[in-house]
């Protein structure tokens, strides 16, 4: 990927002023790792920052899940968080939310009209649930509508993970409405838009690839050897990681059986090695939050096993740094942000060979073929028993994660958002002509 440009000082003329960004099932706020926080997460706040620095003023619109909540928040210079009302407070699951999304709409449109007319030039939508609520907003306003899937649930049904609940048909449906409304949708791979025009029918003009990012200015290779004390690890420690909200989707079950069976076969490492898995119950793996210590347990690998909850970022990217791989064992991922901040530490990535993954991972790692835990062991067992293939991939890692910063991602997104507003501007003098 070529090197992007930094973005200008100043604005430029055909950029938005103002965009009105939907994320109304998880927070900009919430810690990733937990509930329904996630990559998705990451990416809004990181743009949002981003496209604020670059002279486009960003307004978050998300759901209130607590009444402490201030009504609005600023989550940094030109971009302020907004918590609408709509539904209970607590205890109101994702899979609930269609039925709030008529209050979620009232809601961000009251917001709207409080302001001069034109207030905001676009929408910028997240996840379907947002999408529904940003197609209204955009015929209600006449703006562009972007929208950014991050997952699909087509895509999740063709690879779910045994035993794990299909995504439902409103959602299917609700996807195909938002893309059929949208004025132009982003991929973060090439594999997703093929998706987008395949399985939904999406125009292939209207869909753009952008590659999400990582924070280069935290997640870096270590510049000291303090991270492992940091971490609370031993120097002679094998650590294999695993960083990801804990639902069958993620797949974490493999990763345990895959150690299980590492040690089977190396019981020589037995002593040293510790899987870490980084993350809390999310989705569908709610129904069961202790699966993954009660399957520890029935195949005796407990004591290796460290279970964290999610970090901040900086003690992420100490987690990374400490680690001696990686593993995205993932059955679905659109990108796989957990892959490329791994890479950018230096720390080789271990991942199946779906969705995203492949883009994230580039040279940096290993890519896995299905879901077989033996595939994931011996993977894992060449990585931390061949020092000069770990410092081979650690320095592909790195290589590749310097291709994906967050600046290339917000110049990409101000592309497609110049795209939609000069789309919008002739439109009407295209319908005239007819």
């Amino acid at each position: 990927m070529p090197a992007v440009s930094p973005l200008p000082s100043a604005a430029r003329a055909e950029q938005p002023r103002r965009v009105a960004m939907l994320s109304i099932h998880t927070s900009p706020l919430d810690q990733p790792g937990t509930g329904d926080a996630g990559g998705m997460n990451v990416y809004v706040v990181e743009t949002a920052r981003r496209l604020a620095e670059a002279g486009t003023e960003v307004e978050i619109f998300t759901r209130g899940t607590s009444s402490q909540l201030p009504s609005n928040v600023e989550l940094a210079p030109g971009v302020l968080v907004r918590h609408i009302t709509a539904g209970p407070y607590e205890g109101l699951a994702k899979n609930d939310l269609p039925g709030q999304l008529c209050a979620v709409t009232a809601g961000v449109m009251r917001v709207e009209a409080a302001r001069p007319e034109g207030w905001f030039d676009l929408i910028h939508s997240h996840y379907w649930l947002s999408g529904q609520v940003g197609w209204l907003a955009s015929e209600r306003w006449r703006v562009p509508l972007v929208h950014s899937m991050h997952t699909m649930a087509k895509v999740k049904n063709a690879e779910l993970a045994e035993g794990d609940t299909p995504e439902p048909e409103i959602r299917i449906i609700g996807e195909e409405q938002v893309v059929e409304a949208a004025s132009r949708l982003t991929a973060n791979t090439s594999a997703e838009a093929r998706e987008l025009i395949d399985l939904y029918g999406a125009n292939p003009g209207k869909v753009d690839v952008i590659h999400p990012g990582v924070d280069l200015q935290i997640f870096t290779p270590a510049p000291d050897n303090t991270s492992r004390e940091r971490a609370g690890f031993a120097d002679d420690e094998i650590v294999v990681l695993f960083v990801g909200r804990i639902q069958p989707l993620k797949a974490p079950d493999v990763l345990i059986r895959a150690i299980a069976t590492l040690l089977s076969n190396r019981p020589d490492l037995r002593s040293r090695l510790r899987l870490v898995i980084c993350g809390g119950p999310s989705g569908t793996g709610l129904d069961r939050p202790d699966s993954l210590v009660e399957l520890s347990e029935e195949i005796g690998i407990r004591d290796r096993i460290d279970f964290r909850a999610p970090s901040s970022r900086t003690d992420l990217a100490d987690l990374y740094r400490a680690a001696d791989v990686t593993v995205v064992p993932s059955y679905s991922e659109s990108f796989g942000l957990v892959a490329i901040e791994s890479q950018a530490c230096g720390t080789p990535v271990i991942a199946s060979a779906v969705g995203g993954l492949p883009t994230a991972v580039g040279d940096g790692g290993i890519l896995i073929d299905g879901h077989d835990p033996s595939d994931f062991a011996r993977a894992i067992e060449r990585i931390v028993t061949t020092p000069e293939l770990r410092a081979d991939l650690s320095s592909k890692a790195r290589a590749h994660a310097r291709n994906f910063g967050w600046e290339a991602t917000t110049e990409g997104l101000l592309s497609t958002y110049e795209a939609a507003l000069r789309e919008a501007t002739t439109a009407p003098a295209i319908a005239s002509t007819q």
